[in-house]
This record gives structure tokens, sequence and C-alpha cells, in this order.
């Protein structure tokens, strides 16, 4: 049982600096951008854009809260990989992380069902599969990083539906199809190029990972067909847009570029996996930003601007070794 007395209480500025810590700012542009690329492709139409925004925020926020909640049950393996977390610390406990955690999914959940009564089944799905991803991550070899990334595909179709106010019939939607896909391969390939970085620590904890079974050259070879995938999908979605296809290719030059480094960098450690893995994360960015402005095309300030927010959050995370 937790020693409550150890622990940054909820109600101090101190807990809420270590909760944000825990949430890695710099990666809800992942789920951000991934649910603004299911807005974008649902047209212009009438929407205001104070609904825009009250789909986008949720969306951002989700991956926030979703992380800080899985963190809640591998705690085994981040205490050895990442030390400097405050739930390693010791400096927040498990309990307040995990209720601060599903209110946060559940007020950003009602936000999203307001703009759409079916987002109440995407959402259930989603917290559902956040909280039992740790024992699939653990158990499970073949199925961590697909299962993580069925969750980030549930986000462009909240996107989607959210503005439109359809059903879940709109999944018929060639566009959104393709979308979905998209951001479920390229999310696959980050979960799985990042388990890189924790391979000492998995391996320790007893997480039967990919490349804690079969190794670093074999996780790096089923991710670069992950890469491969992502490549063809946003081609398919974007490439008939001169903009479109100028951001496939930095996406893919970027993407690739990091699966060449781990594939033929020397020493095969925690340490060299960090471009591979941030290049992994810049690729998903911008491969959704292709879309984004294929359809969307005046959003390309915006877009600008929020990459840059991206890179300069990214830059500011607390342990340069960790993603």
């Amino acid at each position: 049982m937790e020693n409550s007395t150890q622990y940054l209480k909820p109600y101090t500025g101190a807990f809420w600096k270590a909760y944000l810590i825990q949430m890695r700012p710099y990666l809800m542009f992942v789920s951000g951008i991934s649910g603004f690329a299911g807005i974008s492709i649902a047209g212009t139409g009438n929407f205001d854009l104070f609904d825009q925004l009250l789909a986008f925020i949720p969306l951002f926020l989700g991956y926030g809260f979703g992380q800080a909640l899985t963190d809640c049950f591998q705690l085994d393996t981040d205490v050895i990989s990442a030390p400097y977390r405050p739930l390693s610390q010791g400096l927040i406990s498990v309990k307040w992380v995990t209720i601060v955690s599903l209110i946060g999914l559940l007020l950003i959940s009602g936000i999203l069902v307001y703009l759409n009564i079916w987002n109440i089944l995407l959402c259930i799905l989603s917290v559902a599969g956040l909280a039992s991803y740790s024992i699939v991550k653990k158990r499970y070899w073949f199925a961590g990083p697909l299962y993580n990334a069925w969750i980030v595909a549930l986000l462009p179709i909240m996107g989607y539906i959210s503005l439109t106010g359809e059903n879940l019939k709109i999944l018929s939607d060639t566009n959104l199809q393709e979308l979905i896909a998209l951001s479920f391969f390229s999310y696959a390939h980050f979960v799985l190029i990042g388990y890189l970085k924790d391979i000492s620590a998995d391996r320790k904890a007893g997480y039967k990972t990919l490349p804690v079974v079969f190794g670093w050259n074999w996780a790096v070879r089923i991710s670069t067909i992950f890469v491969v995938i992502s490549i063809w999908l946003s081609y398919k979605i974007a490439g008939d847009s001169i903009l479109g296809l100028t951001l496939i290719i930095i996406a893919s030059l970027i993407a690739g570029g990091g699966q060449l480094y781990a594939f033929f960098t020397k020493n095969k450690t925690e340490l060299n996996s960090v471009i591979p893995v941030s290049s992994s994360v810049r690729g998903f960015i911008l491969w959704h930003i292709s879309v984004i402005l294929t359809f969307r095309p005046e959003l390309i300030f915006v877009c600008f601007f929020y990459y840059s927010f991206f890179e300069f959050s990214f830059y500011l995370r607390p342990e340069k070794k960790q993603i």
C-alpha cells in the first residue's frame, strides 16, 4: 500500500507541474495532429471555428492523459528506463495520477460526446484500450505496437464525426479509411521503434516486447515495413497536391533516415535510439500535416506554427535521452 505522506498533494502547484511532466506535452502534438487531420478531411463546410477548436483541444490533450494513465501500469519498467519521471521518483502517487488521468479522459470525452453522441463508443474503446495496453505490451511481443496503434487510429474518426455530426457509416469514406490506416501504421512505427529505448529495462521487468524477444535489428526491420506502408498511404491521400507531396517527401526522408541510423549504428544501445525515435515522431506529424494541407491548404500558417511549437516543446523535454 502506498504511503500517502511522501507524495505531492493534488491541490498543490508542485503536483500539477509533476503531472504535466508525466503527460509528456511534446507528444500531445501526436494525438492532436491525428485528430486535426480527421477534422480537415471533413471539409470546410459551415463549420464554426469554435466547434473546430472544441473538437481539436480534447484530441490534443488525449495523449497526455492517456500516457499518464498507462504509466501507472508500467512503473516496473519506467523506474529503470525513465527514472526522471515524477512517478518513477515517487514524487506523485499512482493513485492520484490514475484518478486525475481518468477524470481528464472523462472530461475530454464529455466534450467529444457533446459534439457527436457516437463519440461515446469511441471514447469508451480508447479508455479501455489505454487501461489494458500495458498488459498486452508485457505479455505479447507481436501485439504491443499494433494494440497501441488502433487506439490512436480512433482519433481521426473522432475529429471527423465531431464536426460533421454523422454516424459511423462515414467509415465507408475512402479518404477517412486511408487516414485511419495512416495513423495506425505510422503510430505502430513510433511505438515499435520506441521500444528500442527501453530494451534493458523491459528485459529486467519481464516485458516480452519484440526487441527483447528477437533483438534490435528485427525491430528495425519490421518498423521499416510500417514506414513503407505509411509513405504509400500518405501518397495515396495527399500525393496529388504539390504541397502535400513535398511534405510527404520530407517526412519520409526523416523517418527513413532514422531507420537507416538504427540499422547501421554500431552501438545498438538505448542511447543510440534517440535519433530513430525522434525521427519517427517527426515523420508521424509531417505525414499528417501533408493530409491536412491537401484538404485545407489555407491552414498552411496554422500548420507551420503547430509544427514549430512541437519542435520547441520537444527541445524543452526534461530528459534528452528519453522521448
